[in-house]
């Protein structure tokens, strides 16, 4: 068996994933896992990845959890172009420094934002309280002012002047709060320069297919009783 990568395009890291194995020409079959269903806590899927999360990675015998793991696996294994993980010191720094810095703010503001404003009481029928979601988005204001000021600066990309995983991973988050409704690039044109480059460089079709389930997601019908329990114990705490 040949690579297997484990994903579900609702899943910001997991559209990452998949933008960088359809953009470089990787060969892979795509397992889906459906986590508003809950098939990532199936028993079947946790004897790929114990830790119950997408995207994860099976080649052959060997299994890999973790989104920033896979993508760098992925560009090593398969001798992509240099600048998504460039080999100079320097420049490698950057990328690791946005991958190390991504995973506590950005990401987590960006997916609070999006379940707040549409998953809980669109998909699961429950109200936030509005301090909650005006906290949330000024904590996601911060972060894409950090990712302008402190990451892309005057740069054409977030490690510098070529497009890098560090740019997948932070496009793909930035697409969640945009898909509730968040208009996170009307008032930072350096922002929405930026995601011109990087969707001029993925190429509009490919980005607007790794996109497409999660900007239909104010389409999804309410969740039964049975998901809402399932779901329940693993999303309360975006709640806070």
């Amino acid at each position: 068996m040949g690579l297997e990568l484990y994903l579900d395009l609702l899943s910001q890291p997991s559209r990452a994933v998949y933008i960088f194995a359809k953009k470089n020409g990787i060969p892979f079959e795509l397992r889906s896992v459906e986590l508003l269903k809950g098939q990532q806590h199936s028993d079947a899927f946790a004897q790929v990845n114990p830790l119950k999360k997408v995207p994860a990675l099976k080649d052959g015998d060997f299994t890999l959890a973790e989104s920033v793991a896979i993508l760098l696996y992925l560009s090593r294994k398969y001798e992509v172009p240099d600048h998504w993980y460039p080999q100079d010191l320097q420049a490698r720094a950057r990328v690791d420094e946005y991958l190390a810095w991504q995973h506590t703010a950005l990401r987590s503001s960006c997916t609070r934002a999006m379940w707040q404003k549409m998953m809980f009481p669109v998909f699961l029928g429950e109200q936030v309280p509005p301090e909650t979601l005006a906290s949330t988005l000024a904590e996601l204001d911060r972060c894409l002012q950090l990712l302008e000021d402190k990451f892309l600066k005057d740069q054409d990309f977030v490690a510098g002047p070529h497009i890098s995983v560090a740019d997948l991973v932070a496009i793909t988050e930035l697409m969640h709060p945009v898909s509730a409704g968040c208009q996170v690039f009307r008032s930072r044109p350096k922002l929405a320069a930026w995601r011109q480059r990087v969707e001029a460089e993925v190429g509009k079709d490919l980005f607007q297919e790794a996109h497409a389930a999660v900007m239909k997601v104010e389409d999804l019908p309410p969740a039964d009783p049975a998901i809402k329990e399932k779901l329940k114990p693993s999303v309360q705490c975006l709640l806070q």
